[in-house]
């Protein structure tokens, strides 16, 4: 369920901005009321809260909200058990009610954990749950606390528990529109596949003159609405919704059609295509039968077709993988590894792997022309490649220097902002004729 790219919502971002405030003030409150009282350490523990508000809201107005999340997920859980353990002790005539905002703490740390599937809020919801089972089922407390007195408390308690069940009533109201807005995109992405709202757009690969001998096609969504919406968006929703076999099998059947078209044009006949296949779609029980199927229908040769991997699909079942890539090769379909070296897995299993390709991720490219460090970490990677006999690529390639450098290194083909942006089918068609037009 989890969706790194999932961008935030503007009643998400609004609900957090008035948590914020609201915490900042009562925090204010608490501390101008202990100065008065008298209780320094803890006027200072507040207006250390009132800060880590404060600083919460200057991250959100810099659009840093992960930054912002994190951070006042982590601060307050500390200052809460600070104040738990040093100041609201629990009396015979006013319980502690300090460890209720560790709920909507937890709650927070969910919703964010919805938004972005990081560990670290799985682990502030655990602390913030076992923090408040042992807060309430116990009256531990630091032996050189400093315990209010309770005329200080007994309003306090009134007060502290009616704010944390209200945040923890905004928590939940914030979870129920996430849930809400997932589900009503999972809609959306399925009537986007009933009235042809997808489609492909097309990216230059080149051989090493570059001369254009392929391209990669990259799957887009034109909605009705708004225009394009970023793959980064709408991709995880597909995922969260088993969606990716469905989906994944329109864009190889749109691959084929275009293979099928350019056989007939002398320009585009020697061109691939290469399709990203994700690790649900791979791992179907049918996915030979449709790949077949598919190039059958079509009358497409299988070497034209490229299928591009992840590390994801290999870590799932290696023995099946090695098995079906085995059958793919054998009909004649070229299988490239895509961003190679970002996952964990592929050291240990290259050399098993019947592969033809490896794709080097965008980010070893940027960092090999401004990093000696980078630099011979790419070398290593194309040295390791071509030791195994598969052919190198580069992704990412947006300058002549850059080009420049894995072409000497060894790589065969490139792909890149410097060779053309991904582009409508008609416009690539219109591009490549250009260039391979003969002179």
């Amino acid at each position: 369920m989890s969706n790194p790219n999932h961008l935030p919502t503007l009643r998400f971002l609004l609900a957090f901005k008035v948590a914020t405030l609201v915490v900042c003030v009562f925090c204010l409150v608490w501390m101008v009321l202990a100065l008065r009282e008298g209780a320094l350490l803890f006027g200072l523990t507040e207006g250390l809260a009132a800060l880590a508000a404060i600083i919460c809201w200057g991250l959100i107005q810099r659009g840093s909200l992960a930054m912002a999340l994190t951070f006042a997920e982590f601060s307050l859980l500390g200052l809460d058990i600070v104040i738990c353990l040093m100041f609201d002790t629990p009396t015979a005539t006013v319980p502690r009610v300090t460890h209720l905002f560790l709920l909507p703490l937890a709650a927070l740390g969910y919703i964010n954990y919805l938004r972005t599937g990081g560990r670290s809020q799985l682990l502030l919801i655990a602390l913030s749950l076992i923090a408040f089972i042992c807060f309430s089922s116990s009256t531990f407390i630091f032996p050189f606390a400093e315990p209010l007195p309770d005329k200080f408390r007994s309003v306090g308690s009134w007060v502290n528990a009616a704010i944390a069940i209200g945040l923890l009533c905004c928590c939940l109201y914030v979870m129920q529109l996430e849930i809400e807005q997932g589900k009503g995109g999972i809609r959306e992405l399925k009537s986007a596949i009933w009235n042809d709202e997808l489609e492909l757009f097309y990216q230059k690969q080149v051989d090493v003159t570059g001369r254009i001998i392929g391209c990669e096609a990259l799957l887009r969504w034109k909605h009705p609405v708004r225009g394009y919406v970023s793959p980064g968006e709408f991709i995880p929703l597909a995922e969260q919704a088993g969606m990716m076999p469905q989906i994944g099998g329109w864009v190889i059947a749109e691959a084929c059609k275009v293979l099928a078209r350019w056989q007939d044009d002398p320009a585009l006949a020697p061109l691939s295509v290469s399709v990203n296949v994700s690790a649900d779609q791979f791992l179907t029980d049918d996915f030979e039968r449709l790949m077949f199927d598919t190039l059958a229908l079509h009358q497409v040769s299988a070497h034209k077709l490229k299928l591009e991997l992840t590390e994801s699909v290999v870590v799932a079942d290696i023995e099946k993988v090695i098995a079906r890539m085995n059958a793919l090769r054998a009909a004649g379909l070229t299988i490239s590894l895509d961003d190679f070296g970002t996952g964990y897995s592929s050291l240990s299993y290259l050399g098993r792997l019947p592969l033809h390709q490896l794709k080097i991720d965008r980010s070893f490219v940027r960092d090999a022309v401004d990093s000696s460090r980078g630099a011979a970490l790419i070398a290593n990677i194309v040295r390791m490649g071509r030791d195994l006999e598969l052919s190198m690529t580069a992704e990412g390639i947006e300058t002549e220097q850059e080009f420049a450098f894995l072409r000497e290194l060894g790589c065969h083909e490139f792909q890149g902002y410097l060779f053309g942006r991904p582009v409508s089918q008609v416009a690539f068609e219109q591009d490549a004729r250009q260039l391979l037009r003969p002179t």
